[in-house]
């Protein structure tokens, strides 16, 4: 089989490898991406919901917080200099019901000290200024929020990448990896690539090609299925731009919410229900390796002994139009299932870990000529440019 030799070899063609290959091809460095699928940006970038996040949610201090600030300032001059369509358009995060305004407040303290600017407490009677359709106590206005297509701009990154002698290679799985002779040796569907570093981006699979590695994760990744319908175009004006609800601090999802995306259609969701596959995105897609992975790790029935109603509740809008429509109509009581039609799907990789805790902050493991980014969830798209920075960083010192 062929061989390849290069400086760092990137598992993984999603926007978080690929902006760490662009970052690194920036630097000098001799890169190469494998993906095993045939397109970039197939699995969790091609499956996000277009939304540049402002950093809003995440803790004061946490990689979360500092990379999405960062990152999306760095995104959107990206995407102006490259001609990118994108739209700063702002959000509205709403309360509604008496009980969610102290979890609100906290969000406006949080945006605040993540060093945001312009946002707005709005009373009962100021939300319709921004969104004549919904109904709430109180919300919050966070104008630094916006749209972009991310699979487009994972395009951009590639493109940046083979401008500077980088190579994107499609269809070529990873198979195996092992140190020699001071470097790695990465066996792959296609042939070998002999690197001094490998970074894994690899998603959805990260913590098996850690443990292929050598490397213990110390979690296992989780998916969950995150489904969404669309409003028909008729109804589209039911929501200006973005509808957020209050978030439940102890969920690591934002629950459904009302969006607007960059083509201009709209839709509502996700939920979250757990996926019995990693990689296919059918309703009742399964695979015996991914289930049996799922359900004999510790951590799986730890997680599951504290949300089980929460999973149940989940479950139910998985299979009952009107019981997903509900959980929009507290933001925008006018919507009715008649308005929408069942759209597309993505699946998010949790990192949970054996005790029941999920990771909520991204994660990075470096090892003797190896990085792995072991969680990268929202808002990585948007902080890629930080994230990949970053990961370049650690693999350029282990070069050095």
């Amino acid at each position: 089989m062929p061989t390849t030799r290069c400086d760092v070899v990137i598992v993984g063609g999603g926007i978080v490898g690929l902006a760490t290959a662009r970052a690194l091809a920036e630097s000098g460095e001799k890169v190469v991406v494998v993906e095993a699928e045939q397109r970039i940006a197939t699995h969790q970038t091609g499956h996000n919901s277009g939304v540049i996040h402002s950093g809003l949610y995440y803790a004061a201090g946490s990689a979360k917080a500092k990379g999405c600030r960062e990152g999306a300032d760095a995104l959107y001059k990206y995407c102006e200099e490259r001609g990118i369509r994108h739209e700063r358009c702002g959000k509205l995060v709403l309360a509604t019901e008496p009980n969610q305004l102290a979890a609100l407040d906290e969000l406006e303290r949080r945006g605040v000290t993540n060093g945001l600017e312009g946002v707005k407490h709005l009373g009962a009677d100021e939300l319709s200024e921004y969104e004549p359709h919904v109904t709430g106590v109180a919300g919050l206005w966070v104008p630094q929020t916006g749209l972009v297509d991310f699979v487009e701009v994972a395009h951009a990154y590639a493109s940046d990448v083979r401008e500077k002698d980088g190579q994107v290679r499609t269809n070529e799985s990873f198979v195996d990896a092992e140190r020699a002779d001071g470097g790695t040796v990465v066996t792959t569907t296609a042939g070998e690539v002999v690197a001094d570093v490998l970074v894994n981006c690899g998603g959805l699979h990260a913590d098996r090609i850690a443990t292929r590695c050598g490397v213990d994760p110390l979690v296992r990744i989780v998916p969950f299925r995150g489904e969404y319908y669309e409003l028909l175009p008729q109804h589209r004006g039911l929501v200006r731009n973005l509808v957020y609800p209050v978030p439940d601090p102890a969920l690591p999802f934002l629950g459904v919410h009302i969006t607007r995306h960059i083509d201009g259609t709209v839709s509502a969701g996700p939920n979250a229900v757990l996926a019995l596959s990693r990689g296919h995105y059918g309703r009742f897609a399964f695979s015996p390796r991914d289930f049996f992975g799922t359900i004999t790790y510790p951590g799986f029935w730890r997680l599951l002994r504290g949300y089980w109603r929460t999973g149940a509740s989940e479950w139910m809008r998985s299979m009952m139009k009107r019981s997903f429509i509900a959980a929009a109509q507290r933001l925008v009581p006018e919507l009715e299932p008649s308005h929408v039609q069942r759209a597309g799907c993505g699946l998010r990789a949790l990192a949970l870990q054996r005790d029941g805790t999920l990771v909520h902050d991204f994660r990075i493991v470096e090892a003797e000529g190896q990085v792995h980014v072991l969680n990268a969830p929202s808002p990585a798209a948007t902080a890629s440019l930080h994230i990949g920075t970053q990961i370049a960083r650690i693999a350029t010192r282990q070069h050095a």
